[in-house]
């Protein structure tokens, strides 16, 4: 879970509410899966192969959740 946890770090930091809000939710304990999966399954499908940071965390999270 420790890996997930960083990886919805880096989402809640991202700056972009379409993750990071989802992500941030999780972290405090007031959010689902539910909300987070299509969430960064939208995120993969706009940001997933821009070659940035996150776009290998994408799927990554998709596999621990």
């Amino acid at each position: 879970m420790e890996e997930l946890r960083t990886i919805l770090e880096k989402f809640a930091a991202s700056g972009w509410d379409l993750i990071a809000v989802p992500a941030r939710r999780w972290l405090d304990g007031g959010g689902s899966r539910d909300d987070l999966i299509p969430a960064i399954q939208q995120a993969e499908r706009e940001c997933g192969s821009c070659g940035c940071e996150l776009d290998p965390l994408y799927r990554r999270a998709l596999e621990l959740l």
